[in-house]
């Protein structure tokens, strides 16, 4: 309940307030005194003792920075800045990074040993002792602080944003010495009452989040102008409505000498290179001063590349001024160019990398015809019907429906070598593929089985068809004339066939597709032969 009422109160801070650098250190302060009380949750709600222990070490030692940021956010608040010396720093900074180190260490468990197994109930060594008169010593520190910030001469506001933070540091110090006292000291006579410490915590950051509302301890006008304009990397100039410097801030004093209340003259401090942006934006700035206008202007002078930026200040609809920047943009104009450099290297070998994709595209795309096809023909080679019959083989298909394998041999092609030459043996095995091709369907597939042999396979074809087809084939194929050059007649051939109808097309186990497709052939070959035996130019049906 206490963390969460501490990170309620964080996020309050956080949303209500304009964020300095002051509220930064407090913010941050804030957030290391809701570690405590989430330790304190987190250890009950754990079972295994390593997280109880971690939870233990973590708690004692947000502690211990917690004081020491304590001390340093009292001397913020209260202006003393006297007490940040280095001596007293060291002095601060070492004994609680030492009593972390110790109670991370546990060295014999002289920090704290386990009661029961666990450290929901548990025992402290003399490490926690030496760690609590750090604290104890860290309070006393705070309170010499508040003691000097409050005889000295301050102003009754400051005094009371003291009185806030005293009253926060006792009310922290009394509920811390309880916890000690009853959870500690008399653990042995009274039960654990949790609490105590955290609650100490709330009331604390309660008392300071009182002062930061009421009694405006963060100035943001004076922090503004420390914190936010002087601080910027790009100068800022605020004019009024007669064009006089109301505001300059330090980034800006190098290059233009004005001080508040003289008249800023734009033309005089602008360069005199790019003359048409120079008018452009002159032309912009003086005859409209309702409108916000920029260029980007180079100055020779200073070898700086600048961005000027004017824009009104506007009070209910009036024009009460306007704010003039000049920023340096000369490693961003660098980093421009030499972005648009490697951009325009990058396209060149991106169309080098495309172009070369392509051409590799293109020979992978002839690299896969040529292993799929005949080199003289172009139709498939019978290596790519194998694996088209293997893949139907896979199919799941109508038994009802049969396919069918032609297997061609051309006839007395052994005499048309001989007679004419392997040349012309060549185009008539050529023109035989170009006649085929064009009395097939899109669906069959043609392929060269070897020498003078075509294997044809039609599939979902039944043996009628089949066979009709074949007698196309073979009636085109005894009407083709074959002119070849140096040769005076043109050369006829004829066909014997082979036809098989595959009945049931699948695989029947244990037998692979290779042995199956091979069976198939043989069967298929047998009835090329009997059309050869029975006097060529014949079409034989077998069965499978």
């Amino acid at each position: 309940m206490m963390c969460f009422v501490l990170f309620l109160l964080f996020i309050y801070i956080f949303t209500s307030v304009t964020i300095t650098n002051l509220h930064k250190v407090y913010l941050g302060f804030h957030f290391s005194m809701m570690i405590w009380p989430y330790c304190q949750f987190a250890i009950r709600t754990v079972d295994d003792p390593v997280y109880q222990l971690f939870y233990v070490k973590l708690a004692f030692v947000d502690a211990s920075l917690l004081t020491t940021g304590w001390i340093f956010f009292t001397i913020l608040l209260s202006g003393q800045s006297q007490f940040l010396n280095r001596k007293i720093l060291i002095a601060l900074l070492v004994p609680a990074f030492l009593s972390s180190l110790a109670v991370v260490l546990n060295p014999n468990g002289w920090f704290v040993l386990p009661v029961n197994g666990g450290y929901v109930e548990r025992i402290y060594g003399p490490i926690f002792w030496i760690n609590m008169s750090i604290l104890i010593l860290h309070a006393i520190v705070s309170l010499y602080i508040i003691y000097v910030a409050l005889v000295s001469d301050q102003a009754p506001r400051i005094k009371n944003q003291i009185m806030y933070m005293l009253k926060g540091i006792v009310a922290v110090c009394a509920f811390l010495m309880l916890d000690v006292f009853l959870n500690v000291i008399l653990d042995d006579y009274l039960p654990v009452i949790p609490g105590f410490t955290s609650l100490g915590i709330v009331v604390s950051a309660t008392f300071f989040v009182i002062t930061i509302h009421q009694d405006k301890v963060f100035d943001i006008v004076t922090i503004a102008h420390q914190d936010i304009i002087n601080t910027m990397e790009y100068g800022i100039l605020v004019l009024d409505d007669q064009e006089q410097v109301v505001e300059i801030n330090q980034a800006l004093l190098p290059q233009i000498r004005l001080n508040p209340g003289e008249r800023f003259d734009m033309a005089r401090h602008l360069p005199g290179g790019n003359i048409v942006k120079t008018e452009q934006f002159l032309q912009t700035y003086i005859d409209h001063p309702l409108e916000v206008t920029e260029t980007e202007l180079m100055y020779p002078a200073l070898q700086m590349y600048i961005s000027i930026h004017a824009a009104p200040i506007m009070v209910s609809g009036v024009r009460v001024g306007r704010i003039v920047t000049f920023q340096n943009i000369t490693e961003l104009r660098r980093l421009i160019d030499e972005t648009n450099q490697q951009n325009t290297i990058l396209q060149e070998r991106n169309s080098a990398l495309i172009k070369v994709q392509e051409e590799l595209f293109q020979t992978n795309a002839k690299l896969r015809k040529m292993a799929i096809t005949d080199s003289l023909t172009g139709c498939f080679n019978r290596h790519y019907l194998m694996q088209q019959l293997e893949n139907e083989l896979m199919k799941d298909r109508d038994p009802r429906v049969p396919s069918t394998i032609i297997l061609i041999d051309i006839d007395y092609f052994k005499m048309v070598n001989d007679r004419y030459g392997h040349l012309a043996g060549d185009e008539v095995i050529c023109s035989t593929v170009e006649v085929l091709q064009r009395n097939l369907r899109h669906s069959d597939i043609l392929s060269r089985y070897g020498g003078e042999e075509f294997l044809i396979y039609l599939p979902d074809t039944e043996e009628d068809e089949a066979y009709e087809l074949a007698e196309q084939l073979k009636s085109s194929i005894e009407s083709n004339q074959i002119r070849i050059d140096n040769i005076d007649e043109p050369i006829s051939i004829t066909i014997s066939i082979g036809l098989l109808s595959i009945g049931e097309f699948k695989v029947s186990p244990p037998m692979s597709t290779t042995t199956y497709l091979n069976d198939l052939f043989r069967s298929a070959d047998k009835a090329l032969y009997a059309a050869k035996h029975q006097g060529r130019n014949q079409i034989v049906s077998a069965r499978k």
